[in-house]
């Protein structure tokens, strides 16, 4: 779609180029939802893809991820033997069932800050505790809990000229014992519900994520296995507004999928094996 408010594209800025912010200014990096809506209040684009940001950095401290990191180059980050869990990655890319070119343009950092239910990376870095971190128009950066990121459909706590610099998945968490469940109403749909949940080796604990279903990730954490009662009425105690309702699916049904599927990873993650 043409922006036709658009009157100046900064191809080369600074680095950080959020000194460079002004009211009008919006972000571009793979430009998918961007250019899909009329943007009326908008004047200037920000070009961030030409700031070189590295894509994936492995480190022993975990996985860092560059909010430039496009969908492509995440799915063919190398597997970690050490890290089952980083096989969340590309079950999560998968889940944008999405043509090659959004594949190739669509960045991490864009699907995080859009902050839509079914954001799959929002998923991904939920599930996995990530860590963002943040940079302000004066220079300064914070480092927020992925969990703590999105408020609600469409909603997040960046502040004006605010952007997000990289997600770090902590090695902890990528040690974990994982599971996921994924439900849309067409083979090729949008998530309905997306459920992912880790387990420390050597211990009983549960950390289950729920996203898609609801307006904003939500995470439950239990020290010892919980048994199906007790699970069920975590899940049923969730407050009624934070269901998601949209045509992929009524907050009901997916209240009645986050139970279904929550009572088979605990199941499945309760079992001995890798």
């Amino acid at each position: 779609m043409d922006l036709n408010t658009i009157t100046e594209v900064v191809r080369r800025p600074p680095d950080p180029p959020v000194t460079h912010w002004r009211d009008g200014d919006a972000w571009l990096a793979g430009g998918t939802w961007l250019f899909s809506v009329p943007q009326p209040h908008l004047r200037r684009l920000v070009d961030i893809t030409t700031l070189g940001w590295d894509a994936v950095t492995v480190t022993e401290d975990g996985v860092r991820i560059g909010a430039t990191c496009t969908v492509r180059q995440l799915y063919e980050t190398a597997p970690q033997a050490h890290w089952p869990a980083l096989a969340l990655a590309r079950t999560s890319c998968e889940a944008f069932l999405s043509s090659f070119k959004v594949w190739n343009a669509a960045t991490v950092g864009g699907n995080i800050c859009l902050s839509l239910p079914a954001g799959p990376m929002i998923t991904l870095s939920v599930a996995l505790e990530a860590t963002y971190t943040l940079c302000a128009p004066d220079g300064t950066e914070r480092i927020v809990a992925a969990t703590d990121f999105v408020t609600g459909d469409n909603r997040n706590i960046l502040m004006p000229g605010e952007l997000l610099r990289s997600i770090h998945l902590p090695a902890d968490a990528l040690r974990k014992r994982h599971t996921h469940r994924r439900f849309s109403l067409t083979k090729l749909g949008r998530s309905t519900v997306f459920l992912a949940a880790t387990r420390t080796p050597g211990t009983t604990d549960l950390r289950l994520t729920i996203t898609a279903g609801t307006t904003r990730p939500l995470c439950l954490a239990f020290d010892s296995t919980p048994d199906a009662a007790t699970l069920r009425d975590r899940i049923d105690d969730l407050p009624e507004d934070v269901w998601f309702e949209d045509p992929n699916g009524t907050a009901d049904h997916r209240r009645h999928l986050t139970r279904y599927f929550a009572e088979q990873m605990r199941v499945e993650l309760t079992e001995e094996g890798p």
